[in-house]
């Protein structure tokens, strides 16, 4: 059995784990970069442990990603490279309207995700879920690199040309705007915030979080956005407060 040194955090690396596990020897697990010293005190006493690495979050430098070659730390990024390369890849697609999503594995580089790439995918069909889509993304690159880990391909180069950026979301971005933006457009942000920053909405002067929505005319508490068109809310959380169905916000909050 392979033995492994993994580098990640969050829904993508979990659901990257969970396939990963049964077929390989996670010797280490890196989460933050001072586990970065014990990957390389790791590493020399197991040369032969190979690196994988599923939204780590913090640079990695040439000390450690010297010592993983020729084949590198392989990458397991949620686009298809070279676009969406940063933080955000699958909120940025969800946000520009894309119904496909897709996967590579690349050679981690010291330019952010700009090694060379091992192995693409996509999928379509997904439901527009952020929990799903990194659930299947993950597994689709975990379920590869069990099969492929001991038999590269030869990788291909990026074409700069063609790369494209998405950055780190932070706090401020969580607030709806139905105002200006169209149903569509509203209901697209409710999906890319979930988790965070979170999708954030006031109803009867209680500023929540949506938690579940849709693109309909039917709940209790609705949306009405740009273009007329309404999104209804089934599931939210006043702030401060537990979460909640609509009809329980409606009993304890509307005045």
């Amino acid at each position: 059995m392979n033995k492994i040194i993994f580098f990640g955090n969050g829904p993508l690396a979990d659901a990257a784990l969970e396939v990963l596990k049964d077929h390989f020897e996670i010797i280490f697990h890196a989460r933050t970069k001072e586990d970065l010293e014990t990957v390389k005190e790791l590493k020399a006493k197991n040369p032969e442990a190979k690196g994988i690495l599923a939204s780590f979050g913090v640079m990695i430098k040439a000390d450690v990603l010297d010592i993983f070659e020729p084949e590198g730390i392989l990458n397991i990024h949620p686009s298809l490279l070279p676009e969406y390369r940063g933080a955000s890849p699958i909120e940025s697609a969800i946000l520009n309207g894309d119904d496909k999503f897709s996967v590579s594995i690349m050679k981690l580089a010291k330019a952010m995700d700009a090694g060379p790439i091992y192995y693409q995918n996509t999928l379509e069909n997904l439901p527009l879920n952020k929990a799903e889509i990194y659930e299947a993304l993950a597994k689709t690159g975990a379920n590869w690199l069990v099969e492929n880990i001991d038999n590269l391909p030869e990788p291909t180069i990026q074409d700069e040309t063609k790369a494209t950026f998405c950055g780190k979301f932070d706090r401020s971005m969580g607030e709806l705007t139905p105002e200006t933006d169209d149903a569509s457009t509203t209901y697209r942000k409710i999906i890319a915030y979930q988790g965070f920053p979170k999708p954030k909405y006031t109803f009867f002067g209680i500023k929540c979080i949506v938690l579940e929505a849709r693109l309909a005319d039917d709940s209790p508490i609705t949306i009405t956005c740009a273009d007329g068109k309404k999104i209804s809310v089934d599931r939210l959380q006043p702030e401060g407060r537990k979460a909640m169905d609509a009809k329980s916000f409606l009993n304890g909050y509307k005045k």
